[in-house]
């Protein structure tokens, strides 16, 4: 190669060289001014969306050029359709349950039934030594995870009271479509049918189901009590939610933008977890006026269902090799 030929390639590399900087800058710029659509499947005055109004969209949009959209009530499509979304890029952000489990099963484990015990317990764990080990798996799976919230302790509402292990016998009770879900259903002693989220009221109208699982503030926000008599505080399950952004996303941001992020995210969930605490007694009067009676499971009937959950836990032990490790954790903290 000559020499002016060599020059002129030598310019043409510095030339591509800052054309793909200024190509990267303009990239994270725009990423920087863009709107960051929220999707969940929450009524609009759940803990979690009146958490996302006043914290993380006030934050992020005093922060940053960055606006934010909150699209609840499963606006962009159910769980599954979200979460996808997220993980592909076509929705920025999510508040997702656990169904991420269904690609790695370690995510499935904060959803173990009688597992925690507290809210507190619940929280600085899942915000602490159990998030730690759950956490990069989402990060395989496509997403940043920004923090943990609480979707709460489940309770079963019915069109009859339950006050035994005999009562699960023949309720149809709608439960997630997730294998866990299904078995704890099953060890409980319920004909488990699998609904999708939009379809519970109805489903609970018509009869087609007898019951349902969720918490409180689902129960109440989602109408559900309207074609409910009862409500078992048999809290045998706790589900967190985690906020989720698309990780691409995340990454092209600013580092600045990155802190703005973060920094909502915390406040927001800080906000809900304090929320949900406070909002079970009241919802639970609210339901006692709207004429439901709530039924608190005696010690031995709480055992029994403990009790019933021995053969799934040992499937865990066998199946997965870090089960045991997992559960001592939680169990290790409960006793201190």
């Amino acid at each position: 190669m000559s020499e002016c030929n060599l020059v002129q390639a030598k310019k043409g590399f510095v030339l591509l060289v800052t054309a793909s900087a200024m190509m990267i800058a303009l990239d994270s710029q725009a990423q920087s001014t863009a709107t960051i659509k929220v999707a969940n499947y929450f009524a609009e005055d759940h803990p979690q969306n009146v958490a996302l109004r006043e914290h993380f969209k006030t934050s992020v949009e005093e922060n940053s050029d960055m606006s934010v959209q909150i699209f609840p009530n499963s606006e962009l499509g159910d769980e599954r359709q979200y979460t996808n979304g997220v993980r592909n890029g076509s929705i920025e952000m999510v508040v997702a349950g656990m169904g991420l489990q269904t690609a790695e099963p370690k995510i499935g484990f904060t959803e173990w039934p009688f597992l925690f015990e507290t809210y507190d317990q619940a929280n600085t764990l899942l915000n602490g030594v159990v998030g730690d080990e759950i956490e990069p798996l989402f990060r395989k799976l496509g997403t940043e995870p920004l923090g943990w919230t609480a979707n709460g302790f489940r309770v079963v509402s019915s069109n009859r009271p339950i006050t035994s292990m005999e009562d699960f016998e023949g309720l149809r009770m709608r439960m997630p479509n997730l294998a866990m879900y299904v078995d704890v259903g099953q060890a409980l002693g319920a004909n488990v049918q699998t609904l999708g989220f939009s379809e519970i009221f109805t489903a609970l109208e018509q009869g087609v189901v007898d019951g349902q699982d969720n918490p409180y503030a689902t129960l109440y926000n989602s109408g559900w009590y309207e074609v409910q008599s009862n409500v078992l505080e048999s809290r045998h399950m706790f589900s967190p939610n985690i906020y989720l952004m698309n990780k691409k996303f995340f990454d092209n941001l600013s580092e600045e933008d990155q802190d703005v992020i973060k920094l909502a995210a915390e406040e927001a969930m800080e906000m809900e977890w304090q929320l949900m605490q406070e909002s079970e007694e009241d919802i639970k009067a609210k339901l006692k006026e709207e004429g439901l009676t709530i039924h608190m499971p005696s010690d031995d009937f709480r055992q029994n269902m403990v009790d019933a959950m021995d053969p799934l836990y040992e499937d865990f032990y066998e199946e997965y090799d870090w089960a045991k490790d997992l559960v001592n954790k939680v169990r290790t903290y409960s006793e201190q």
